[in-house]
């Protein structure tokens, strides 16, 4: 497996001033066809696309079901679309599951600012009230877990459960970065971003053809099912909406830029503040990205019953490298009125 490092965004080559991706690393196949219709966001399946507004932003959800709201966030480089095997399964089980598009990402609104976790996790709790919910179990992933992280303690009445995937709590992430230096190497693609410009260009160039390396390496070994060539296809067509990059890579600069900022600070001291609800994070055990020691720990912020699930032999996807083990795990703790501690 290879590690991502910044080179994966070093600086521009001549071909990538020509408009073609100067990186190292394996050859990328063509981008496979889309799925009919639907555009490269508004996906067909059984679930069903809207727009609500929120926050001040119109977001797109693609929703499936009946029940108890489950509201899906996704991580980077995706979109709503790495849950379309979870919408499914949790409409079956009894749940309203619904997928909603980060802002600046898919089919939502790309506003020029609001990319700091604070109005983020706003934008997650707005689209709640707006579709007429009294609250929400959170499932995150990557990003969209810090986000869930987030809002589980900035609007706690509004979270019903909290359900994060390759992400640690956002003071572990921190102080992992800044002092583990394995994990500051493997989540280097972060200090890569902090440069105006370049990364959005480089994750453009080719079609996006650095979309489908960088989740290629991050995907664990153990499954040939993911990632294909139909799904980076799908990933890489998404990313190449114009102001897509860019916006995917705003939240991760706040992080880093705002560490000895006042806006930073008084954001990590607010996260002081535990975890109140039931809380299932989940990790793959061969994660590249966020390693299992990062995120190991990040029960020591919640103050309920807290369950940790390590995936044997998966990356930092596994809710795509194993869709059917993930989903039973989620639906299952979703269903016990008792989540062990």
């Amino acid at each position: 497996m290879t590690v991502p490092d910044s080179s994966a965004f070093g600086p521009l080559g001549p071909e990538d001033r020509a408009g073609h991706e100067g990186t190292a690393g394996p050859a990328v196949p063509a981008p496979a066809p889309l799925p009919p219709a639907g555009g490269p966001v508004r996906l067909d399946g059984p679930w069903t696309h809207r727009d609500v507004a929120a926050n001040g932003a119109r977001f797109h959800i693609a929703e499936m079901g009946e029940g108890p709201l489950v509201l899906l966030l996704h991580g980077f480089p995706q979109f709503w679309w790495t849950w379309r095997h979870q919408l499914p399964a949790l409409a079956e089980a009894g749940f309203r599951a619904v997928a909603m598009d980060l802002r600046g990402v898919g089919g939502s609104d790309r506003t020029p600012r609001g990319y700091d976790p604070a109005n983020l996790a706003l934008d997650i709790t707005g689209v709640v009230r707006s579709l007429g919910e009294p609250d929400a179990a959170l499932v995150g992933h990557d990003m969209g877990g810090y986000l869930a992280w987030t809002a589980a303690v900035m609007r706690p009445k509004l979270v019903r459960r909290l359900v994060v995937s390759s992400m640690p709590h956002p003071r572990r992430w921190r102080s992992s970065m800044l002092s583990d230096f394995a994990q500051s190497r493997a989540g280097s693609y972060i200090w890569g971003f902090q440069r105006p410009w370049v990364p959005e260009r480089q994750l453009v160039a080719d079609e996006a053809a650095l979309v489908a390396r960088l989740i290629t390496d991050w995907a664990g070994p153990s499954t040939a099912e993911f990632p294909d060539e139909a799904s980076l296809g799908v990933y890489r067509r998404a990313m190449a909406i114009p102001s897509t990059a860019h916006c995917s890579i705003e939240p991760y600069r706040w992080m880093v830029r705002s560490l000895a900022r006042p806006d930073g600070i008084q954001f990590n001291r607010r996260m002081k503040r535990p975890v109140r609800v039931p809380t299932l994070h989940l990790h793959g055990s061969l994660d590249p990205a966020v390693r299992t020691r990062s995120s190991a720990g990040s029960g020591e912020y919640v103050e309920a019953p807290y369950r940790w699930r390590l995936f044997d032999g998966l990356g930092h996807f596994p809710h795509e490298e194993d869709p059917a083990g993930f989903s039973a795990e989620l639906i299952n703790w979703l269903k016990d009125s008792e989540p062990d501690r």
